[in-house]
């Protein structure tokens, strides 16, 4: 079972710059869709950028033309690059294969990266 490992969150003033790095424990050649997902208390978790084994990527609106997400199937790393970042984008965030990976009838997540964007 693949499990994620979330690194390089921190604070960050508003329009400031963060690199967000997900290690996998295993291949994610064969995980077609990856993504970074993104929750706030209070509110449902929210799916901000995938990309395709075949690098093709999708965005939510709200983070459109400030976000990169990238992935090296050899290093079986995902990262996302986050410019121009709003408080908004405070949050626990999340990488997962998208529909999220299972363990038994529940989703897996790991314990993911705090980012808090504030002055």
């Amino acid at each position: 079972q693949v499990r994620m490992v979330e690194s390089g969150g921190g604070l960050v003033q508003p329009g400031g710059s963060l690199r967000l790095s997900c290690a996998a424990s295993g291949s994610i050649r064969s995980i077609n869709v990856m993504g970074w997902f993104r929750q706030t208390p209070g509110k449902q978790r929210e799916l901000v950028a995938t990309i395709t084994s075949g690098g093709s990527t999708n965005y939510a609106d709200s983070v459109k033309g400030r976000f990169t997400i990238s992935r090296d199937n050899a290093k079986n790393m995902v990262y996302l690059q986050m410019n121009n970042l709003k408080p908004d984008d405070t949050a626990v965030y999340h990488c997962n294969a998208v529909p999220p990976l299972r363990v038994g009838e529940a989703n897996y997540w790991g314990q993911g990266t705090q980012v808090t964007v504030s002055s």
